[in-house]
């Protein structure tokens, strides 16, 4: 048995599926249900996740399926709301097994792999885009993937909008380090990490934007900065 809140926001994202294709965000849930908090959001998200009407899809962010619709909805119509896959950041981005060379052999080839806000977090979008061939000695030990920035938040860094960031992937980032930080598992930000005892601070290289403070379990390191490339 749902709650009418629970049933609401389940059938919320079914019909966001059904026209897109694509969750809505916690913003937009947030708001279909006159919610004053996120907080209030991975509540009925989590219950209805532990009923088995949705299922979270691991290492995607905004990344959900509808399994099942109360009995009152013919099931029928829940199939039409899943299969998709969603336009987000992945755990995976540039995964390969070796770095494809380029014709010149001289350089390696990354994929660019979408867009990363320097500003206000965004959603980031996980197309490959292009490649961009970049210097083997950018490049540290393990994986790679570029990202275009989007937005100023970070200009007094020396990262500027327009400009191709090389990231490493990886999980976990020094204080003071550069990372794509995924925030509430649906958007991602560039931004300097700081700890600050059991929190951690996201900030900006930019007097304009104010700091953000997290809880632990609410950011994601999904890289940290190695290398950017600028074309004039």
């Amino acid at each position: 048995m749902l709650t009418p809140k629970q049933k609401e926001l389940l059938m919320f994202i079914h019909e966001r599926l059904k026209e897109s294709g694509v969750p809505p965000s916690f913003d937009e849930m947030k708001e279909a249900l006159d919610l004053r908090s996120k907080s209030g959001i991975h509540r009925l998200i989590t219950a209805l996740e532990e009923r088995g009407f949705v299922r979270r899809l691991p290492h995607r962010a905004r990344a959900m399926e509808i399994i099942k619709l109360p009995e009152s909805v013919p099931q029928s119509v829940a199939a039409r709301g899943r299969g998709f896959s969603p336009s987000v950041i992945e755990g995976s981005l540039g995964r390969t097994s070796a770095p494809a060379p380029s014709a010149d052999g001289q350089t390696i080839a990354l994929p660019i792999m979408g867009r990363i806000a320097a500003g206000v977090p965004a959603e980031a979008i996980q197309t490959k885009l292009d490649t961009i061939d970049v210097p083997p000695e950018l490049l540290a030990k393990g994986e790679h993937y570029a990202l275009e920035v989007k937005g100023d938040s970070m200009i007094d860094a020396g990262i500027l909008e327009g400009d191709t960031i090389i990231v490493r992937k990886c999980e976990d980032a020094s204080n003071g380090d550069i990372i794509v930080a995924l925030v509430d598992e649906e958007e991602a930000t560039l931004k300097r990490l700081r700890r600050r005892g059991a929190s951690i601070a996201l900030e900006a290289a930019n007097p304009a934007y104010e700091t953000r403070i997290f809880g632990p379990d609410r950011v994601r390191v999904q890289g940290r900065l190695v290398g950017l490339i600028r074309r004039y």
